[in-house]
């Protein structure tokens, strides 16, 4: 290779890196105002994507049909169109129906089913001008926190290849993460948008369970099933939340970001019982940083069985709706397949874990009455405990670490270790599964890092339909702890 050709490579390099280090909305500005075209986004997004392959945050990319889109979005702004998102390439988690894409809920036997119909969401963010970059890899159905795929590989972690990404909306965060789409869909029952943004470094927003559209993607629990996003900034979750849900955002000044009025709550009894001692002290001190920006925050106690509570409660309802959920879903989008043919299929651990609390009578399958007690008897007192914080103290938001640790290694997903403790790796949502279990809001934003690179997350939760409050809030939070982390 001669200087010229080196120098060349070298220069087209750092164009793409720069040009995938934009987030959502300046490159959404970008290309709006002529700066970049969308092709040449895209162009750069594809590279990186190619050379980040081996994070396996993608099950399916159509190159041809992204980069078409891309020159149909550039003729589309030529002939005056000045849509939201007008040429910006998102990636989608393959739990969403996409027309004319393959949509294989991370399983085998449907890696070649086109849908013949997007998800609402899809819809949405198509309508606003966005294209579909490609299908981000999940867990199996969903049904995971560590980002583990028989058939489409483990999604690794971009900040250190062999830790976990989080699940179940794995590759969704390590795309976004890594700079190959600015922004992506993903789906939270549990913890499955806010684990991997914490693992990952990355904003992850869960609305108000039922605020954004569900039709159209892969269930688990109608009761606790949300659709949400993952972003650079909280500012992006904002675009992307106007985008799907058609509310404007309001207006907020760029000057400062001085938290003067905002009481904050903080639970340490029930968030800090099992928590790594690396990210416990960095919570602290972001609590810490936040109380000299101008925030109250207030202590408040939940309850000595509040964790087994919403623990109980959430995991029991998770499990009781996923056969009549999927049953559902199949019937009503004609996908080919059976409930009974994706419970055979499953990985091993996984159908071994379906057969004990998924098909009735498992022996950890709750009855039908514990069900109803769940619903109608567990979750009003969680919400009457969080109601303690919220009206009775007046917090407009709960903070906690959003995971109890960092990324855990992927040799050791299956159990992992939290406070010199081993545990399942069902303990990755402990605290994330509060907000679930009564269909809260609840963001992660990053924080910083571990001493050894990992991100750490911090969760914000805020009462039913405060979506618009808990952003702006995680916004200035964003601006008092510092800038997202970088692109890898």
């Amino acid at each position: 290779m001669n200087d010229t050709t080196a120098i060349s490579r070298h220069i087209a390099s750092r164009e793409i890196t720069n040009l995938s280090s934009l987030g959502l909305a300046a490159a959404a500005a970008a290309v709006r105002d002529g700066d970049i075209t969308s092709e040449a986004y895209t162009t750069a997004l594809l590279q990186r994507a190619r050379t980040l392959a081996e994070l396996n945050a993608f099950t399916t990319i159509d190159e041809d049909a992204v980069m078409a889109a891309a020159r149909d979005a550039d003729k589309a702004r030529a002939a005056g169109s000045a849509a939201l998102l007008l040429g910006v390439p998102l990636g989608v988690k393959d739990s969403y129906l996409t027309k004319g894409l393959p949509t294989s809920l991370g399983l085998g036997a449907l890696a070649h089913f086109v849908p013949r119909e997007d998800a609402d969401a899809v819809r949405a963010i198509k309508d606003a001008g966005a294209l579909v970059f490609g299908k981000n890899n999940l867990v199996e159905m969903s049904y995971g926190l560590t980002g583990h795929n028989e058939r489409y590989g483990q999604v690794k972690n971009p900040h250190a290849r062999d830790h976990v990404s989080g699940g179940s909306s794995s590759g969704s965060a390590a795309s976004v993460a890594a700079g190959i789409v600015p922004a992506s869909l993903g789906g939270d029952t549990v913890g499955s948008i806010r684990v991997p943004a914490s693992f990952c470094g990355v904003v992850g927003f869960k609305p108000t369970t039922g605020r954004w559209p569900r039709n159209g993607v892969a269930p688990i629990s109608h009761t606790l099933d949300t659709t949400g996003a993952f972003a650079r900034s909280v500012d992006d979750c904002i675009l992307v939340d106007q985008v799907v849900t058609g509310e404007v955002a309001a207006e907020h000044s760029d000057g400062g970001y001085d938290l003067k009025g905002v009481r904050l709550a903080i639970a340490p009894r029930q968030f800090l019982d099992l928590v790594d001692s690396e990210v416990e002290g960095r919570f602290r001190d972001v609590v810490r940083q936040l109380q000299n920006a101008g925030a109250e925050v207030i202590e408040v106690d939940l309850g000595d069985d509040f964790n087994a509570l919403i623990q109980t409660a959430t995991w029991g309802i998770f499990a009781h709706e996923t056969m009549g959920a999927i049953s559902e879903f199949i019937r009503r989008h004609d996908i080919p397949t059976t409930f009974e043919a994706i419970y055979e299929g499953l990985k091993p651990q996984l159908q071994q874990a379906w057969g004990q609390i998924v098909l009735p009578g498992g022996a950890g399958a709750i009855s039908a009455d514990a069900y109803q007690t769940a619903l109608n008897v567990s979750r009003p007192e969680i919400q009457r405990r969080l109601n303690t914080a919220f009206v009775s103290h007046g917090a407009q938001v709960i903070l906690q670490p959003t995971t109890p640790c960092t990324a855990p290694l992927i040799k050791e997903q299956a159990t992992v270790h939290i406070a010199g403790q081993e545990v399942s790796y069902l303990a990755l949502a402990n605290h994330t599964v509060s907000a679930s279990s009564v269909g809260m809001p609840g963001i992660s934003i990053p924080v910083g890092l571990s001493r050894a690179g990992l991100p750490i997350g911090l969760e914000l939760d805020a009462p039913l339909g405060s979506d618009r409050a808990l952003l702006e809030v995680a916004r200035r939070i964003e601006g008092v702890v510092g800038t997202p982390l970088a692109t890898i």
